[in-house]
């Protein structure tokens, strides 16, 4: 039997752009930058989820060369994407709101061929949580109070 895991965190709205997340004993704050309204008091939502992505990557890396005993010293990763803001601020129906395409640069500081570094990063990306959820489809529930 599988174990669940319930992952929480709650947002509010400080001031224009400006929101406080919390997560567990965590405080973080999102917004925009200054030139687009914002305060700059923290990333953007884009933002935190890209760093939400190589975390997990990071992270699952991590997991599975301490499972498997692999030689790896440490990863390092780059995302980046491109979106269609247009769609984004309603200046079109065109297209979609969600990035056309997202990139993830890992560097993997490790004794191994090229060869199975791509077979360590697969295994990576099959057990990353945030991976799996921007590649595949996940249902979304909405309410409202």
């Amino acid at each position: 039997m599988s174990r669940i895991k319930t992952v929480t965190v709650e947002a509010q709205q400080i001031n224009g752009y400006k929101i406080e997340t919390k997560a567990g004993n965590h405080t973080l704050y999102i917004d925009q930058p200054a030139a687009s309204g914002g305060s700059d008091a923290g990333p953007t939502p884009l933002e935190y989820l890209f760093m939400s992505l190589a975390g997990c990557i990071i992270t699952a890396g991590y997991l599975i060369a301490k499972q498997r005993n692999l030689p790896v010293r440490s990863i390092s990763v780059k995302v980046d994407g491109d979106l269609d803001l247009d769609y984004f601020l309603g200046k079109t129906k065109e297209g979609r709101a969600g990035f056309t395409s997202i990139r993830v640069h890992t560097i993997i500081d490790a004794d191994m061929t090229i060869p199975e570094k791509e077979q360590f990063l697969h295994e990576i990306d099959s057990r990353c949580p945030i991976s799996d959820n921007l590649a595949q489809i996940s249902s979304l529930e909405f309410s409202v109070e």
